[in-house]
């Protein structure tokens, strides 16, 4: 599959040409939608073939997603798709939670309307995609309504770590059954309903639980062993429990924003 020439969306810092931000993008979304599995090698040659580029830009956008956290380089094996084990997933996980959770908290506090209104909007978009059942969209509105929420929690040092986060995570979080996707947009509103009543602790509360919950449900599905604490069922959130939603002076499950 060749490349289209043309201006890509690329992110700050690695602007060198419009085809090295093709093929970083191109890869980025490949391993994010789990074409590439974890661990899986990726091999300069076949992939600059593959997308009908030289093996330079391909070399440079492997660079750039070691640098995210999503490829590791060996001396032995090359490139691959960064392959975490359960225990490192477990650790990404918690600081990812911790962290959102202070970001909520921030968000509430700062309540900057226009944020909020785009945070909305990602929102409803991604009821409807869950409602009509068009659950290959939900991936990257998911990735949308996250980094509209840390825009809203107005720290710049805060919104890095969560960027490096949310897309080491990514992989972890990928689409699971439909119960579960409609479970997090309903989370997604408890948060939001929590940041426009501006209620700190419940925002916070309400956005670590659902990043822990989201990566209890993928660790839960891999064959690992009992030692490990989510499958301890009282350490580990029910998937049947829901957060406690914020009061909200807005009817039904979808905010509005004021």
């Amino acid at each position: 599959m060749a490349l289209k020439q043309g201006t890509p969306k690329r992110r700050p810092g690695e602007d060198k040409s419009p085809l090295h931000g093709q093929v970083v993008d191109e890869l980025r979304q490949r391993i994010l939608n789990r074409r590439f599995k974890p661990g899986e090698r990726l091999v300069e040659e076949r992939l600059a073939e593959e997308l009908g580029v030289s093996r330079n830009p391909v070399r440079e956008a492997i660079r750039v997603l070691a640098s995210e956290g999503l490829v590791e380089v060996s001396a032995n094996r090359g490139a691959s798709v960064i392959n975490m084990t359960t225990q490192e997933a477990r650790e990404t996980v918690e600081v990812r939670a911790l962290l959102e959770g202070q970001n909520a908290r921030l968000a509430a506090r700062r309540h900057d309307k226009d944020v909020i209104k785009r945070i909305e909007a990602v929102l409803n978009k991604g009821n409807l995609a869950a409602a009509q059942g068009r659950f290959e969209q939900l991936g990257d509105l998911n990735q949308q309504f996250h980094r509209e929420l840390a825009a809203a929690g107005q720290n710049t040092v805060l919104g890095d770590l969560l960027k490096r986060l949310r897309e080491r995570t990514a992989m972890l979080f990928s689409p699971g059954d439909p119960s579960q996707q409609r479970r997090s947009w309903d989370e997604h509103a408890g948060i939001l309903r929590a940041i426009i009543a501006g209620d700190e602790r419940a925002a916070a509360t309400l956005a670590a639980e659902h990043v822990m919950r989201a990566g209890s449900d993928y660790l839960l599905a891999l064959d690992t062993d009992d030692q490990m604490p989510w499958h301890d069922t009282k350490a580990r959130p029910s998937r049947s429990a829901s957060p406690k939603p914020a009061k909200s002076s807005g009817a039904g499950s979808r905010p509005r924003a004021k």
